[in-house]
């Protein structure tokens, strides 16, 4: 067995990982590192198999396949320093923020709301606007989406390359915070907005910060294997 995968889990972070079993510790830290936000110097690694820890992973020079590590156990990434700043890139809370008025962003005519105006995207689009039910809007995009796909989220704006992000597919339907169907992401990297919940009602399961609901257009469904952190050594 030259490869072994495992369960990445950590405070802000849990994902599915196939790791070469030559590595050595150090080695492994550097590629968590950028998996789980921890400093490679700050990790402490434990062995899991389902709920029973098998061991503590230590000595910076062993190999992964110095330990009794099996295909589909969870390793687990704790933080030893208190004093890391976890939240410092997803934490705005301290951030001193500037807020346009609405009347005022309205005026402006190089802002992102007159671009979708001059071009009737989004709410603005004509056949949007003449949709008679709004409960079907996007229901035929979504009846190719099924719960369990393994899917890509494309945030570009009409023809445009967007931002992309890599996920399994938990829901597919109509939910109650918004009219229309819309499709729940759990996304392979913490970058999404909740567990699932949204206003108080669950809608599918997912760890802190990896789910997130977008439109079924921008949803692409097929063979998308998650993505892997390859750096050089």
């Amino acid at each position: 067995m030259s490869v072994v995968t495992v369960f990445v889990q950590s405070e802000n972070a849990s994902s599915e990982r196939r790791f070469d079993v030559s590595l050595t510790i150090t080695q492994l830290k550097v590629k968590l590192e950028p998996i789980t936000g921890i400093p490679a110097d700050s990790q402490v690694l434990q062995l899991y198999n389902g709920d029973t820890m098998i061991t503590s992973i230590e000595g910076d020079n062993y190999m992964i396949g110095d330990f009794p590590v099996n295909n589909f156990m969870t390793l687990k990434v704790n933080d030893a320093n208190p004093n890391n700043n976890k939240n410092k890139f997803t934490d705005l809370s301290s951030v001193e923020k500037y807020e346009l008025p609405d009347d005022e962003y309205a005026k402006r005519s190089d802002s992102v709301l007159a671009f979708k105006q001059r071009n009737k995207l989004g709410r603005f689009s004509d056949a949007k606007s003449s949709t008679s039910n709004a409960s079907q809007t996007f229901e035929e995009e979504a009846k190719n989406i099924k719960v369990g796909d393994r899917c890509e989220v494309d945030f570009g704006e009409g023809n445009e390359e967007g931002l992309k992000r890599r996920g399994i597919v938990k829901f597919v339907g109509e939910t109650k915070f918004k009219p229309g169907y819309w499709v729940g992401v759990q996304y392979d990297e913490p970058v999404g907005k909740h567990d699932g919940t949204v206003q108080g009602e669950k809608y599918f399961e997912s760890p802190p910060k990896h789910g997130a609901f977008v439109r079924p257009n921008k949803v692409k469904v097929g063979d998308y294997p998650e993505e892997t952190f390859e750096e050089e050594m």
